[in-house]
C-alpha cells in the first residue's frame, strides 16, 4: 500500500462513488446544443446552460472568428503582467452600459469572479505607505442557498464572527442578522435566480434591508442576466430594483452562451479588484475572441427583445405541459424548472432511466440540495423541437407512474 493509499481516502471514496453511479465524466462528440452525442449516444439535452443556443448562430460564430483574426486565440498572460485585449475593454464597457455601472472587470469564469470579489472585500494588503487597504474586519452575510463558489470563497472567515447566513430569500431574516451587526463593515451576498430550483430572490426587499443598515450589496446575477429586466417580462420590478445594488456579478455562459464572468460596480473598488481579487492578477483572462463575441451578443440581446421573449413564451408553454403531466415544477416562473422528487436514490434511478430513453436530465441531490430534497433540474433549449418536448413529457409521465414521485 502506498503512502497515498494509506493516509488519504481517495480510493475508498472513488469506489463508493462508482457504486453510487458516479463515474468519470461522459465524453461529448460534436457541439453542445438541444441535442448532444454523449459517449456515442445521441440525447435530447435538458442540461445545457447556454439555453438560447446562440453559440450555434452563424452571426455569433462569425463574430468569434473575426475576433480570432484580429486578436488571436489567447491573452498570453494575466491582466496585470501583460494587459488586456481591446476586446475585453469593449466588453466591459458594454456591460457597464447595460447595467448602469461605472466600471467592470472580467474574469475567466463567474466562479473566479465570485471568489475574487470575496477575497478583495475581506483582505488586508499594504503595498507601501499610503497604498493599502484594510478589509480584514469585513463581515459577510450570505443567503443560505448561495452558490458553492461564494461559500467556498468565504469559508476561511470565522463563522459567527465574520461570516453569517440568513434564511433563503427572507428579508426579515436578513434584517435580524444585520441588526446584530450594526456599525460593522458588512457585505450582503445573494443571487437573483438560484440555479437548483429556479427560485427568484425578492431583490428589492433584500436591497431595502441592506440600505437601511448601511450594508454593501452584491448580487450574483449569473442566471438572470439579460433574461429578466424589461417591464413586459416576469420579475420586472425585482430586476429594476437591482440597479440599486452596489455590485453585480454576471456570467457569460448562460444567456450569452459563451464563457467567462464579470463584476460591475463603482469605479474605485473595481479598479482595486485588479490587484486585490487575486483571480484576476494570477491567472489569464477570457480568450480575446470570446470577449469580442460576448460584447456583440450582449448588445444583440439588450437591443432585440424578441430573442428572449420567444424563448420565455416557450418556457411558459413547457411549464404547462409539465403541469398537465402531473409534474408541475416548483412554484417559480423562471426558465430554470425543477420537478421535485424528494428521494436521492429515486432521482439517481430516474437519471439513468431517462438516459436509456434518449434524454439527458440532470438530477440534483445532496450536496447540491439538502438531503431528501432531490429534484430534476430542467432547462429548455431554444433549439428544442416540439417533438423533443412531447417525447420528454411522455417519458416523464411514464416514469412518474412507475416511481411515484
Amino acid at each position: 500500500m502506498t503512502a497515498l493509499q494509506e493516509k488519504w481516502s481517495f480510493d475508498d471514496f472513488s469506489r463508493n462513488s462508482a457504486a453510487s453511479g458516479l463515474f468519470d465524466p461522459p465524453v461529448l462528440d460534436g457541439p453542445v446544443g438541444p441535442t448532444i452525442v454523449q459517449d456515442g449516444q445521441k440525447l435530447v439535452n435538458f442540461a445545457s446552460i447556454n439555453f438560447l443556443n446562440l453559440h450555434a448562430d452563424p452571426v455569433v460564430r462569425g463574430h468569434f472568428l473575426t475576433g480570432v483574426d484580429e486578436y488571436g486565440l489567447v491573452t498570453g498572460g494575466s491582466r496585470m503582467t501583460q494587459g488586456i485585449a481591446r476586446t475585453h475593454l469593449e466588453m466591459e464597457r458594454e456591460l457597464c452600459r447595460i447595467t448602469g455601472r461605472e466600471r467592470a472587470i472580467s474574469f475567466a469564469s463567474g466562479l473566479l469572479a465570485n471568489i475574487g470579489f470575496v477575497h478583495a472585500m475581506s483582505t488586508t494588503v499594504r503595498l507601501r505607505e499610503g497604498w493599502e487597504v484594510h478589509n480584514s474586519d469585513a463581515v459577510f452575510v450570505l443567503d443560505r442557498d448561495s452558490h458553492w463558489s461564494l461559500w467556498k470563497a468565504a469559508e476561511a472567515l470565522p463563522g459567527g464572527r465574520r461570516l453569517f447566513p440568513f434564511r433563503h430569500n427572507d428579508p426579515e431574516s436578513l434584517d435580524l442578522v444585520l441588526s446584530r451587526l450594526e456599525g460593522r463593515k458588512t457585505v450582503v451576498v445573494f443571487e437573483s435566480v438560484y440555479s437548483a430550483d429556479g427560485g427568484v430572490a425578492p431583490i428589492g426587499a433584500l436591497l431595502e434591508v441592506c440600505e437601511r443598515h448601511g450594508a454593501v450589496s452584491f448580487v450574483d446575477d449569473a442566471n438572470g442576466f439579460l433574461i429578466y429586466g424589461p417591464g413586459h417580462r416576469p420579475f420586472a420590478e425585482e430586476f429594476a430594483a437591482m440597479r440599486r445594488a452596489d455590485f453585480v456579478m454576471v456570467s457569460f455562459s448562460k444567456a450569452v452562451g459563451l464563457e467567462g464572468g464579470a463584476i460591475a460596480g463603482p469605479a474605485d473598488p473595481i479598479r482595486a479588484f485588479e490587484v486585490l481579487s487575486g483571480t484576476s492578477m494570477f491567472t489569464a483572462a477570457m480568450q480575446p475572441p470570446t470577449a469580442y463575441a460576448a460584447a456583440r451578443v450582449m448588445r444583440m440581446l439588450h437591443g432585440e427583445d424578441s430573442i428572449v421573449d420567444r424563448y420565455l413564451d416557450r418556457v411558459a408553454d413547457f411549464g404547462r405541459h409539465l403541469a398537465d403531466a402531473g409534474c408541475a415544477p416548483h412554484d417559480t416562473e423562471s426558465y430554470i424548472m425543477s420537478v421535485p422528487v424528494n428521494d436521492d436514490e429515486v432521482a439517481t434511478r430516474l437519471h439513468h432511466e431517462f438516459l436509456t430513453r434518449g434524454y439527458l436530465v440532470p438530477v440534483f441531490h445532496y450536496p447540491a440540495v439538502p438531503h431528501g430534497s432531490a429534484l430534476l433540474r430542467l432547462i429548455l433549449n431554444a433549439g428544442h423541437t416540439q417533438e423533443h418536448i412531447d417525447g420528454f413529457v411522455s417519458v416523464l409521465t411514464e416514469l412518474k407512474g412507475r416511481f411515484g414521485f
